[in-house]
């Protein structure tokens, strides 16, 4: 796959303005482990190869086990999940899909403040930006080469 565009040379102000969102939700109260849990389902339903290796990693640095990762897909049926998780996952595929039906807004709400759900809202769309800047632009970044770290 060739690269159409260095996006790294070319979008600085771009890059700089989601790298802030990225400070802004480092601080948010959406723990780190749930927001990896977040970024590496939404890359595997948008299939953004770099995204699932860096997230991947992130989690397993930060303690999450190689089960739940690899369960993700299919986090409906895997009984290792809490009522947390199961509501930000479920709240995050909506938002991906860009239809949020009631009782995902309503199992959202009763796991998240309003403040954390704008935050996980907030997650969820940055994730889904950085997986169509890879696709766009041919994977910016290539898959395997992240190391933990390595952006902050």
């Amino acid at each position: 796959m060739e690269q159409r565009l260095n996006v790294q040379e070319k979008g600085q102000n771009a890059l700089k303005t989601l790298f802030g969102i990225g400070s802004y939700l480092k601080k948010s109260h959406i723990d780190e482990a749930l927001q990896n849990l977040i970024y590496f389902r939404v890359s595997q339903i948008n299939s953004c190869a770099y995204c699932l290796d860096m997230h991947y990693k992130d989690a397993r640095a930060k303690g999450e086990t190689e089960q739940r990762l690899y369960g993700l897909s299919a986090w409906r049926e895997s009984p290792y999940y809490t009522d947390r998780e199961r509501a930000a996952f479920a709240w995050a595929e909506a938002v991906t899909a860009c239809h949020v039906p009631d009782d995902v807004y309503s199992q959202a709400k009763g796991q998240f403040s309003d403040e954390e759900l704008i935050d996980l809202t907030l997650a969820v769309t940055t994730i889904n930006t950085w997986n169509r800047f890879n696709h766009a632009f041919m994977d910016i970044t290539t898959p395997g080469s992240y190391r933990v770290g390595q952006f902050g």
